[in-house]
């Protein structure tokens, strides 16, 4: 007898039994979810297509034209974010750096921004692109990879909201630096690590209130932003280039590398200045994630994200432009005592209380992108809750009565926020390396759904859409993230040392590790993807299924049902002859489907023209639908097959045991 077998039976099965039957209660657990059902005719024309996608609509659709755009520019906060991240340019190599690399990191996250908006206008739900992985990727690990995305975007949005609290709080503390007047080696006051932190809290916590109330309030006092940062904008380049007494030269500005960084050869530390390119042009989908919220959001939320961002690539790089051209020297203006360079440009140009006046509208501007980030960031755990991805979904899901929002995930992305920038009161390199990691897990929960969307075909494009130009739009997109990647996951400044070292990689490497021990500990066990949690009734009472691309007809829907049994049923692969009866089968299926469809829906086979009225995920006769059996996991399947003794998959083989 073989060392696999002990008194005729497989060694590992008893293990694949209790491996098999804890997942056949997940999956009997998630058939049983209560789904609710909703009258077709009763809807508005958003509302319908949500409830297509799986979701019953619970938030009020407030956010017009003017505030959808106001939400998505004030994401990236622009005058605010510049001002912010302007050191990391004049680090790589100067004013020519900062211009440039503007310029040209510029187009890269453009290319991203379109490509989120084409598939924020095909699925337009609150998830934003985790969603899109359920009809975008292949049904076998469609489950898995949505798991993947799903937490590279919570990482993101946490990590930005954290990054930008902080940030508020510096900005603020630098304005009544300035206030307090200049000495010698600085100014009278200086803010220390601990009530930088302290701010950061009250602000966060004011975000959090604010965040609390209703959808109607939240678009009112979006809805003013853009114009308020216009003008702040326009006025302080205005100012500054009049006032600056000792502009740098053009050939300043636009040829010397001047690098600082440490770095060499000086093309490689000039790269480096596509950081602060990076963290202002970011968090495209965040207005996505507010779909729900959104009067024809399928037109509405991507137009807004290509507006917007196509008003921070310009807007950036002109005051950018400005800001270079009154840099002074850039070494010392390196050495500022405030640890903003920008807030020590509008001090050196302006004075103090132009300097004060203008770093407050940053500091104000950045409390905007703290308020949309945190609502983007709620309805990201809401929606991720919803599908029971994350542990307390029930909780993190549940809608306040009062309001019609998730109150309890504005709370909790809040404190996850505040308890983050503890870190700082230890280390200021630890919290940098969690800012760092914004850009990358973000670019990369968007860049995972369109890398499925150009490899698998199963893309239904939504009333925004590049044509032709699409694939090539989203093969750059892929292939800047990879370059920028790189870049952000190295330090700075040279030579490394524990307090300037980018701990970014450490933190990526031990998040994604514990995603996938997450996966293969719990997740697998009850996570099946984004779910159907609503089901559409038609006028005549009857269920209408959901729609997938890929099985959007009932004979591609039964050659799916034939697909499944064939490639997943083991007793079919153990008899040679019932693979090649499956084979031919199908085979005659195809001519079938080909010639004219399947007998469900051609009255010539004797269908009666109708597609089969079971529902999802149960219909009357405790049979799983077809559309939602096969967005379920391989894995799942195969429990569901390998239990089947009626021939069909129904809750009672997974009772039953099978065999």
């Amino acid at each position: 007898m073989s060392a696999s077998t002990r008194n005729g039976a497989p060694v590992g099965s008893a293990r694949s039994r209790r491996k098999s039957s804890a997942q056949a209660k997940a999956l009997e657990r998630a058939l049983e979810k209560p789904v609710a059902t909703v009258d077709a005719s009763e809807l508005s024309a958003e509302d319908r297509k949500l409830a297509e996608l799986g979701y019953e609509q619970v938030y009020k659709r407030e956010f017009s034209w003017l505030s959808c755009i106001s939400f998505a520019v004030s994401i990236s906060g622009l005058f605010a974010s510049v001002s912010t991240t302007f050191v990391y340019p004049l680090e790589a190599g100067g004013a020519s750096s900062a211009v440039w690399c503007w310029l040209i990191s510029g187009a890269g996250c453009m290319c991203i921004a379109i490509s989120v908006s084409e598939l924020a206008s095909a699925y337009p739900t609150s998830g934003g692109l985790y969603f899109t992985c359920k009809y975008l990727a292949p049904n076998r690990w469609m489950a898995e990879i949505s798991w993947l995305a799903g937490w590279f975007n919570l990482l993101g949005q946490v990590a930005g909201l954290a990054s930008t609290e902080y940030g508020c709080a510096q900005l603020l503390l630098a304005a009544v630096s300035m206030a307090s007047g200049q000495t010698a080696d600085g100014f009278n006051y200086m803010p220390t690590n601990r009530q930088t932190v302290g701010v950061m809290a009250v602000i966060a916590f004011m975000h959090g209130a604010l965040n609390s109330f209703n959808t109607s309030f939240l678009e009112k006092i979006t809805r003013s932003y853009v114009i308020f940062h216009i003008c702040v904008l326009v006025s302080c380049c205005i100012t500054l280039l009049v006032m600056c007494n000792y502009k740098n030269s053009s050939e300043f500005v636009w040829t010397e590398v001047l690098p600082d960084s440490g770095w060499s050869p000086p093309g490689w530390s000039f790269l480096f200045g596509f950081l602060s390119v990076s963290w202002t042009m970011t968090d495209y989908d965040a207005t996505a994630h507010i779909a729900e919220e959104i009067k024809n959001p399928e037109i509405k939320a991507p137009w807004s994200i290509t507006i917007a961002l196509g008003f921070t690539y310009i807007g950036g790089w002109l005051f950018t432009i400005v800001l270079s051209y009154c840099t002074g020297d850039i070494p010392t203006l390196l050495e500022t005592p405030l640890e903003q360079t920008a807030a020590q440009i509008f001090y050196n140009v302006i004075g103090p209380a132009g300097g004060t006046f203008f770093t407050v509208c940053a500091f104000i501007i950045l409390n905007f992108t703290g308020m949309t980030g945190m609502q983007a960031g709620a309805r990201t755990f809401f929606a991720v809750a919803r599908d029971e991805m994350i542990p307390l979904s029930r909780v993190w899901a549940k809608i306040n009565r009062s309001t019609g929002t998730c109150v309890n995930s504005v709370w909790l992305i809040t404190v996850i926020a505040v308890l983050i920038n503890l870190i700082g009161l230890g280390s200021y390199t630890a919290i940098a390396a969690i800012f760092n990691m914004t850009a990358i897990a973000l670019d990369w929960s968007y860049c995972i759904p369109i890398i499925l969307k150009m490899l698998y075909g199963q893309f239904t494009p939504g009333p925004f859409y590049l044509g032709r130009a699409s694939f090539w739009v989203n093969l750059w997109a892929v292939l800047w993230t990879i370059f920028v990647s790189i870049i952000f996951l190295l330090p700075t400044i040279r030579p490394v040392t524990k307090e300037n070292m980018n701990y970014a990689v450490v933190i990526l490497a031990g998040i994604s590790l514990f995603a996938v021990v997450y996966w293969y500990a719990a997740g697998r066990f009850y996570y099946t993807g984004p779910r159907v949690k609503t089901q559409l009734v038609d006028n005549n009472g009857g269920l209408k299924e959901e729609v997938e691309p890929e099985s959007a007809n009932s004979s591609a829907t039964l050659l799916t049902q034939l697909i499944v049994y064939i490639y997943l049923t083991p007793q079919i692969h153990q008899h040679k002859k019932m693979k090649f009866t499956a084979i031919f089968t199908l085979a005659a299926v195809v001519g079938t489907v080909t010639a004219g469809g399947s007998p469900y829906t051609n009255p010539k086979n004797g269908g009666d023209g109708s597609a089969p009225t079971c529902g999802a995920p149960i219909c009357s006769t405790g049979k799983r639908s077809l559309p939602e059996l096969t967005s379920l996991p391989r894995r799942a399947i195969r429990a569901l097959a390998a239990n089947d003794n009626d021939g069909e998959f129904n809750k009672h083989d997974i009772k039953n045991g099978g065999r």
